[in-house]
C-alpha cells in the first residue's frame, strides 16, 4: 500500500467525487475510499479530520466549478447581455447535470456544517449579479438575481429529481423561462 505522503488532497478529492458520483453521498465511506486509493483508512485523517471536512472541500471544489463554467460561458459569447446572463444560466444547469450528486450535496443539504462556505456562495452570485446590474441598474440587481437564482436552481433540482414528467423539451423550457425572467426585468 502507499505511504499516507504519497497521497495527496487533491487524488483523495478526485477519487471521493467519482465515488460520490457513482453511488451517492452514502456509497462514500472513509474505508471505501482508503481502499480504493490503496492505503489504510487512517491515512486519510492526515489530510482530512473527518469525513465532514472532506465533504465541505467537496462542496467548496462544486461551488468553484459552477463559477467557473458560467465565467466560461460568458467570456466564449459575444451575444447581448441578455443571451451572455443565459449562456450562464445553461453553463450552471450543465455543471449540475454532470456532477448530480455534487450539485445535490452542496446545495440541496441542510446540515450546517456541509453547506458550501460564504465566500464561494458569494462569488457565484457576484459572477451573475455584476451582469444583471449592467441590465437592470444596481438597485434592482439584487432581487433580479435572487428570482433568476431561484429560477435556475429550482429547475435544476426538480429535473435532476426526476419531477417534470408531463413531457415536452425541458432544454426549450429552461431557456424559454430564464429569458422571460430575464426579459420582465429589462422591461421593467
Amino acid at each position: 500500500m502507499p505511504h499516507p505522503a504519497r497521497i495527496d488532497r487533491p487524488a483523495i478529492l478526485q477519487t471521493a467525487r467519482a465515488m460520490m458520483e457513482l453511488e451517492g453521498i452514502d456509497g462514500l465511506s472513509v474505508n471505501r475510499l482508503a481502499a480504493a486509493l490503496g492505503v489504510k483508512p487512517p491515512s486519510l485523517y492526515h489530510h482530512f479530520t473527518s469525513k465532514a471536512a472532506l465533504l465541505r472541500e467537496l462542496n467548496a471544489q462544486t461551488s468553484a466549478g459552477l463559477v467557473k463554467a458560467m465565467q466560461t460561458a460568458l467570456h466564449t459569447t459575444d451575444a447581448p447581455l441578455p443571451h451572455k446572463i443565459l449562456a450562464m444560466a445553461l453553463a450552471y444547469r450543465a455543471y449540475a447535470h454532470e456532477h448530480p450528486v455534487s450539485y445535490g450535496l452542496a446545495y440541496t443539504n441542510v446540515v450546517a456544517e456541509l453547506r458550501p462556505d460564504p465566500e464561494f456562495l458569494e462569488k457565484l452570485a457576484l459572477t451573475l449579479q455584476v451582469h444583471i446590474a449592467e441590465m437592470v441598474g444596481p438597485g434592482e440587481s439584487l432581487p433580479a438575481l435572487r428570482g433568476l437564482w431561484a429560477l435556475v436552481h429550482g429547475f435544476v433540482v426538480l429535473e435532476l429529481g426526476g419531477q417534470f414528467q408531463r413531457g415536452g423539451n425541458l432544454d426549450a423550457t429552461f431557456e424559454q423561462v430564464v429569458m422571460a425572467q430575464i426579459e420582465g426585468w429589462t422591461q421593467r
